[in-house]
């Protein structure tokens, strides 16, 4: 998405549109179809940009649009499933990368139905499962969710309260679940829920459920107030007593073990995601700095304005270097869970300092939503937050470099 730059007493200024910033051509030798994928959603971007950025002024869910993202295939995340289009890790990350230069909401849409609720379903759901449910959701015909975190559990979701009790050929689902993207978006939700039953060989364990949203008990009430990720809703869900059937738990899941292997996974995603923001917001301030006059010579003249350019590049390159690698990684088979937790640690603080530089840099017209600064300044501390927060990254960083680990 591009967005106007302020017209000051010289008139307006051009838009010049996304740069492709990439100083040590990290990105030169993509291979055709993933930068063919990079380019489709590029192109779904700018066709949406302009709603979006309403979307996030005024809070509202656009749902034609995310089933917009949907019918161009573009919410695979990577997942390599015979029923899925195979996007390489690189052309994935990519994905991640251009959708949030665009829309940081649409990026957690990515995150929620692609990341994490696909993810669920292709890795543990039974074949029944995934052929009545893996389609409609990777094309957005269905909004997903993925019901992990509870009002009194977020760092320690492992501690997670949410009950699953077996009665006859039931489940019996009671608990609470808070900021869950698209929880109440009318379609089906992942839960995540300990199992209360005795005898079986479960019992204790955390295991997953599908559940469809219009079963009675089921409440999802949107939460209002966000000043971040304004253009998706994310939910507070209560489970009064909810009934599913018994084929309704994903069967490959056994512990809780099996949703970290979702969210490890994901911890990429959120990092190419830090480097599409960060893109917006230095790309923004470059252009900025080239045509804005203050004290007859263009902001870019002044050597404190070269020397912040110059901080934000330094942090962007690093953020696409990292990004690369995971991705080669990844492709090779080698990705290990704490290498995504050093880019999701790095990535989402170096973000922040690039947001908060470009946000500087544009003075006052840096807080107007239609420069774009601002709004993915707010969105960058959601993303920086979800998904494993910055002090949990680094135990898990702790614990795998010492060999000793500080969780309580």
């Amino acid at each position: 998405m591009t967005t106007p730059l302020p017209g000051g007493a010289s008139g307006r200024y051009d838009v010049l549109g996304p740069l492709d910033t990439d100083y040590y051509a990290v990105f030169a030798d993509i291979p055709a179809a993933d930068r063919d994928v990079w380019q489709r959603t590029r192109a779904f971007v700018d066709e949406v940009g302009d709603r979006m950025r309403d979307a996030w002024d005024t809070a509202e869910y656009p749902l034609d649009i995310a089933r917009r993202f949907g019918e161009l295939d573009l919410l695979n995340d990577g997942i390599d499933h015979p029923r899925l289009t195979r996007f390489s890790p690189l052309a994935a990350g990519l994905v991640n990368m251009e959708i949030s230069r665009g829309d940081g909401s649409l990026g957690t849409v990515l995150a929620v139905q692609g990341g994490l609720a696909l993810r669920t379903l292709a890795l543990f759901g039974s074949d029944e499962q995934q052929e009545r449910w893996l389609t409609p959701i990777a094309r957005f015909e269905v909004p997903a969710a993925f019901a992990l975190t509870e009002p009194d559990h977020g760092s320690d979701s492992v501690s997670l309260e949410t009950v699953a009790r077996r009665d006859g050929d039931e489940w019996v689902i009671r608990g609470a679940k808070k900021w869950i993207g698209n929880g109440a978006s009318g379609g089906i939700t992942f839960v995540w829920a300990r199992v209360d039953a005795e005898g079986d060989e479960h019992h204790g364990n955390v295991r997953c459920f599908l559940v469809e949203q219009d079963r009675p008990g089921y409440t999802g009430t949107v939460i209002a107030g966000k000043a971040s990720l304004r253009g998706i809703h994310q939910a507070h869900i209560a489970f009064d007593d909810v009934r599913v059937p018994a084929d309704a738990v994903l069967p490959g899941t056994k512990t809780f073990k099996d949703a970290s292997t979702v969210l490890y996974a994901t911890r990429s995603g959120v990092a190419w995601s830090a480097l599409g923001h960060a893109t917006a917001c230095y790309e923004t301030a470059l252009q900025y700095a080239q045509q804005r006059v203050q004290f007859g010579k263009p902001l870019a003249r002044f050597q404190m304005v070269q020397e912040r350019l110059a901080h934000m590049l330094e942090d962007l390159t690093a953020m696409q270097l990292y990004c690369r690698r995971l991705a080669d990684l990844e492709t090779a088979g080698g990705l290990r869970p704490t290498q995504a937790s050093l880019a999701k640690f790095h990535n989402t603080r170096a973000a922040r300092r690039v947001a908060a530089t470009a946000r500087d840099l544009l003075g006052g017209n840096g807080i107007l939503l239609e420069n774009g600064v601002m709004q993915h300044m707010a969105d960058i501390e959601a993303i920086h937050t979800y998904e494993g927060t910055e002090s949990v990254q680094a135990l898990l960083l702790g614990r795998d470099i010492t060999g000793v680990s500080a969780f309580a």
